[in-house]
């Protein structure tokens, strides 16, 4: 049994399919097939059942690929510890940050952390959160952005900021003129969401479910992927949405004063938190990245102070 046979298998039920399993090793499918027929000959037993499709690892095989995964982290903690020892923070890091925090953060704090941390390769994805558990789970991402609590137990947490929700009303709109926003203010058919799939939505939803239960069906349902349409639909007079604190700040730059405004107190916000698993390594990487976040973001963002932190499903 080698290490390579182990890397083998784990991008097979990955990809659950040989051939694309062996473009994302650098080798040939046939070099991958044969390897890993010879670790299932010396262990006697049948990894994958070959005669499903896709793919599916066998019930002995799902016991030693979480094995192998566990091998493959204590292999990469010897370079970890070699890393921490020489006082580098270098390598190869893979972070993915979901669409409605990427947009407004990114670009705060990227240049600090570039600057700072030369040595080490920075690949981020935008990814919504569901795929970003998935891909965790399966070491194909070291940590990640996002929403939280997520009460996941194989998750660690680390919240870098809490984000107060704040009301985009354009001109003409009955609430333009009100300095705070209130829940009682709100109709649930005058609020445009986000799509299904984004924790922003969720959170809205969950803060004010009870007036989505009544919400009507229309004529016209109007939902988006981002909030730049949310805001244009918004100026064109069907109604007011929702957007994060950070979000908010690049709008009042653009957009006439009054059209953003915040909610009155206890203030709804959400908890951002840079996750990994809980047996994942480069935590000087982690740790440096949210030095960077927190170093770059308003300082009364830091706590939640006197607001409601909304949970994101």
């Amino acid at each position: 049994m080698t290490i390579t046979q182990l890397r083998y298998i784990i991008a097979v039920d990955t990809h659950r399919h040989f051939a694309r399993a062996a473009e994302s090793c650098y080798v040939t499918q046939p070099t991958l097939s044969m390897q890993i027929h010879k670790l299932e000959e010396e262990l006697g037993i049948t990894i994958f059942d070959r005669s499903r499709k896709p793919l599916q690892p066998t019930d002995i095989g799902m016991q030693i690929l979480e094995q192998a995964r566990t091998v493959i982290i204590e292999e990469k903690r010897i370079e970890e510890i070699i890393q921490q020892h020489k006082g580098e923070i270098a390598g190869e890091f893979k972070l993915a940050v979901i669409p409605t925090v990427a947009s407004s953060l990114l670009p705060r704090f990227l240049k600090c952390f570039v600057s700072q941390y030369p040595k080490v390769n920075l690949q981020i994805e935008e990814l919504q959160t569901k795929t970003i558990l998935e891909r965790l789970k399966n070491g194909l991402l070291d940590a990640a952005i996002l929403a939280t609590p997520l009460n996941n137990d194989g998750i660690m947490e680390k919240p870098l900021y809490y984000e107060p929700f704040m009301g985009f009303t354009p001109m003409g709109h009955r609430l333009f003129k009100e300095k705070f926003l209130d829940n009682s203010d709100l109709e649930p058919d005058d609020i445009l969401l986000l799509h299904q799939g984004h924790c922003f939505r969720d959170s809205v939803i969950n803060l004010y479910g009870s007036l989505f239960e009544k919400k009507k069906e229309d004529n016209v349902t109007l939902e988006s992927g981002s909030f730049e349409t949310l805001v244009k639909l918004s100026k064109q007079g069907f109604g007011m949405t929702l957007v994060p604190y950070l979000k908010a700040i690049d709008l009042k730059t653009i957009e006439p004063e009054g059209t953003v405004k915040p909610f009155s107190r206890p203030q709804p916000m959400r908890e951002i938190s840079i996750i990994h698993h809980r047996t994942h390594l480069k935590i000087s990487i982690i740790d440096a990245l949210a030095k960077c976040v927190q170093e770059n973001i308003p300082e009364h963002m830091l706590s939640n102070g006197e607001g409601e932190v909304i949970k994101p499903y």
